[in-house]
């Protein structure tokens, strides 16, 4: 790592503004046409309510056999009703927890232009930072955020490896407990899901002037197997419960787990993949890490019963489907595109 290694960094304090990608000069036409996209992929950046999601201690995996298959039915039913769930007593203390959000404000920190040179000044993979969104053609469309989409085979021997090794022995925990409630006992996902496969997203929201107009990230699902947030306590995940958009209320001892694309299409429709997003403060800003279990690209999914609701199909189509869609409609569309 270059340049602010040895620099005590204040977590409370907002990033210094040459940190900060230009996001209203880059999209300045997209202010001053701010009329927002009408196409239903949207919803209204409007107050909602604030609900706990499905809270589980996972402790009572190691307790009697009993008290064991308990959790993990309540494991599986979150996945199957909400898509979204919370877990505690996961195996990754809070000094990790910090350590992690610290490393991630020294990382934010760094003026923009070594950011964007990321392989030089970083030591991670060029192209590994994002932030904006190139597609956009509306407003409603900017994801109003900064992010490095980190594969974990690059964060050995940094201060995130603790954390990427403890979640992702986590995410493969949770893989196994979902596979078998279904009935499966199979190594497919430790077998698929490589340190060279999976990533680490951190996430870095800026304060947004028009909060009430612009996403952090629009709303999307994930299209990996299972992703697991770690947030602060700003706050801003929603999600669609019922048919309905909902804030997760923050909790500072919990991960967040939810499934992703290509685990619905696994389960066959059994567990949801759920449609959420990030939305924006005006005064604040905000940090949020999130592993993705993500295959190889050749990687076939199909379905675990039949009939099938998906056809097969490898991970490299499923992404390359994503990027078309997202280019040529400004959205990504999703398993849709693979039913039977």
């Amino acid at each position: 790592m270059a340049e602010g290694d040895n620099v005590m960094v204040n977590v409370n304090q907002p990033l210094h503004m040459d940190s900060d990608p230009p996001l209203l000069e880059t999209y300045k036409t997209l202010f001053a046409n701010s009329k927002t996209s009408s196409n239903n992929h949207d919803h209204r950046l409007v107050m909602v309510e604030e609900r706990h999601l499905p809270l589980i201690d996972l402790s009572r995996l190691s307790h009697n056999e009993a008290e064991k298959e308990r959790c993990q039915k309540e494991i599986a039913r979150a996945a199957r009703q909400w898509g979204f769930f919370q877990v505690v007593n996961h195996g990754i203390s809070m000094e990790l927890l910090e350590m992690l959000r610290e490393e991630q404000v020294r990382v934010f920190k760094q003026p923009f232009h070594h950011k964007c040179r990321e392989d030089k000044f970083l030591n991670f993979s060029a192209g590994s930072y994002r932030w904006g969104t190139p597609t956009s053609y509306f407003l409603r469309q900017l994801w109003w955020s900064e992010a490095f989409h980190i594969p974990v085979n690059d964060i050995s021997s940094t201060p995130m490896e603790p954390f990427a090794t403890k979640v992702a022995i986590l995410a493969q925990k949770l893989a196994e407990i979902l596979a078998e409630k279904l009935g499966h006992k199979s190594s497919f996902f430790q077998e698929s899901c490589l340190p060279g496969t999976c990533y680490l997203r951190l996430n870095r929201y800026p304060p947004c002037p028009i909060p009430s107009d612009i996403y952090g990230l629009m709303p999307h699902t994930d299209s990996d197997f299972l992703t697991i947030l770690h947030q602060d306590q700003v706050g801003g995940l929603q999600l669609v419960k019922d048919g309905q958009w909902i804030a997760v209320k923050p909790n500072p001892e919990a991960l967040v787990i939810n499934i992703g694309d290509l685990f619905q299409a696994w389960s066959n429709d059994c567990y949801k993949s759920v449609k959420h997003c990030a939305v924006t403060h005006p005064t604040k800003e905000r940090f949020s890490a999130a592993y993705f279990l993500c295959p190889s690209y050749e990687t076939v999914i199909e379905s675990c019963s039949m009939p099938s609701v998906y056809r097969k199909f490898s991970f490299r189509e499923y992404r390359q489907k994503v990027q078309e869609d997202v280019q040529l409609y400004g959205y990504k569309v999703g398993l849709s595109r693979f039913l039977v």
